[in-house]
């Protein structure tokens, strides 16, 4: 018996379509997309007074309709959502403990690095983050620290310790916030955000001490560095942002 052709099959009641399994429905005869096929499909699919419509498997197209609008309302309103949140909007916990609202940066140009007392790359992340926030610090720029502790067990000292190792071996005046977790299940909302923002080939994940988020005056992450990218390889953003 020849093989019954594709269109046959979806367009006929469904009480038939059992019976199609005791002829020569082969893959063959049903998978080559020719042009006949797809427009057979269209003819069948396409009609509402189609048998294949009538048994049980139609969306009315009001429905159909409405869904993907209320879909694609959703995804806007949540794109939305996302887009308008700012790093403002984060009230954070100084090195003293005392909550500062973040919305006291409105309208600077914010660096926002995981700093570390004991890592390989302290000494000279330090020296040039103090360097550049003396030389910007004027202009409307900020550098905002956060100690952290999850790499290596490179930031293992009290509040009071971190703040005496940076104010006084590197003269840092920027502020210096309290230790924070950057990845994993606590990790502080505020790196959630910059996190999310930014994005990168390891968007869930800080990877070491020292990297950096570049944030504009309207509380929007611009750009993500890895750690290895030092602060005077960043000055030329920072000038950017500074003079828009």
């Amino acid at each position: 018996m020849p093989s019954m052709a594709f269109s046959s099959v979806f367009s006929a009641p469904l009480h038939t379509l059992s019976q199609a399994n005791k002829l020569n429905f082969t893959p063959n005869s049903v998978y080559p997309v020719t042009g006949s096929i797809v427009s057979s499909i269209k003819t069948n699919f396409g009609s509402s007074k189609s048998a294949f419509f009538q048994h049980g498997f139609s969306l009315p197209s009001s429905n159909l309709s409405g869904f993907l609008l209320k879909s694609s309302s959703f995804s806007t309103i949540s794109a939305r959502a996302a887009t308008e949140k700012s790093i403002y909007d984060f009230t954070v916990k100084d090195i003293d403990r005392n909550d500062v609202s973040l919305s006291k940066f409105k309208g600077k140009i914010l660096l926002i690095v995981n700093v570390a007392s004991k890592c390989g790359l302290t000494t000279s992340n330090y020296k040039e983050l103090s360097h550049i926030y003396e030389k910007y610090k004027t202009q409307g720029f900020e550098i905002l620290a956060f100690p952290c502790n999850q790499f290596g067990g490179q930031e293992p000292g009290s509040n009071p310790e971190i703040k005496q190792f940076a104010c006084t071996r590197f003269k840092a005046e920027f502020p210096i916030f309290d230790k924070v977790d950057v990845n994993g299940p606590n990790t502080a909302p505020v790196y959630q955000f910059l996190k999310s923002n930014a994005g990168g080939l390891l968007a869930d994940l800080i990877k070491w001490n020292f990297e950096k988020f570049l944030v504009d005056k309207n509380g929007k992450v611009v750009q993500r560095y890895p750690p290895t990218t030092s602060p005077f390889q960043i000055e030329k953003d920072i000038q950017k942002l500074l003079a828009a």
